[in-house]
């Protein structure tokens, strides 16, 4: 195990939060001093903390022993932070909340516990989704747009969207466990009286009159979601906009065609990591 060592302004938190904050084995955290910031990452490989120091700086260590179970516990890992609109902290502890909230005043502070294999929202593939989602909504007049989450897990993206404005919003997995704890989610963050959270499979799922959206997001495996594309362009309204991820970068290509295929055109693809994001609307 290696670590890359950095530190910073505390000014500069959130872009850091922006460069690194998805990738896995980063923490952000305050440092000796309270103008510092202390930026790690912890990586299986040299080669992985020797790039990082070529693009950043800073220092490179082997590390002998790590206790991973308290380095990944909730009150260690930073808060994801979304543009200039949200914090996802993995706590729920309200003190958390509370300090939270008062050091984002302006930020949506929502809370998102790892649990039964579902993580937190930190993955590339879920924070580039909601960077994409928050760069759209920005324009939009709240109240005025629908959204639809598509493989929902643990209901960050919908859940986010409502909080970003959306009129309403229809979320759904496969998994009874992942509609388990998105129910939990919701409950813990509150403010979601307008969200419909159900059990269906994206292959025989339809969508009911009303149910198409303005804002769709589909997290799924990119072969999953070349098969599905019919059914996302079908959940679409005219003019609405669909955000996939779950794409490996070596899959996209593949996966962008079969979307144009369908009847799609992508606006704009992003990777982070290993994974590909991209935005599309109708052609």
């Amino acid at each position: 195990m290696w670590q890359w060592h950095k530190t910073a302004g505390a000014d500069q938190e959130a872009q850091w939060q922006e460069k690194l904050g998805n990738i896995p084995g980063c923490v952000i955290s305050a440092g000796f001093q309270a103008s510092r910031i202390s930026i790690d990452v912890y990586t299986e490989t040299a080669e992985e903390a020797l790039v990082l120091q070529a693009c950043y700086g800073g220092t490179v260590e082997e590390l002998t022993t790590t206790d991973w179970v308290a380095a990944t516990a909730p009150e260690n890992t930073p808060p994801l932070i979304i543009r200039d609109k949200l914090v996802i902290s993995a706590s729920s502890a309200p003190e958390v909340l509370a300090e939270l909230q008062a050091k984002y005043p302006r930020r949506i502070i929502l809370t998102f516990p790892a649990e039964r294999a579902f993580g937190t929202g930190n993955h590339a593939t879920t924070s580039t989704c909601l960077r994409m989602l928050c760069d759209h909504v920005r324009h939009l007049q709240p109240g005025s747009w629908t959204l639809a989450d598509i493989g929902c897990g643990t209901g960050v993206l919908a859940l986010a969207g409502l909080r970003l404005g959306a009129a309403s919003a229809i979320s759904f997995d496969f998994d009874p466990v992942a509609v388990e704890v998105a129910a939990r989610n919701i409950e813990r963050n509150g403010g979601a009286e307008n969200l419909e959270l159900f059990q269906a499979d994206v292959f025989e799922w339809s969508p009911a009159p009303g149910q198409q959206a303005d804002v769709v997001l589909a997290n799924l495996f990119s072969t999953v979601l070349q098969k599905a594309f019919p059914r996302l362009l079908a959940a679409m309204k005219p003019g609405g906009i669909l955000i996939i991820s779950g794409i490996l970068n070596t899959q996209a290509a593949e996966t962008l065609a079969a979307a144009e295929a369908t009847g799609l055109r992508v606006m704009k693809s992003t990777s982070r990591g290993k994974w590909t994001t991209a935005q599309l609307t109708q052609a």
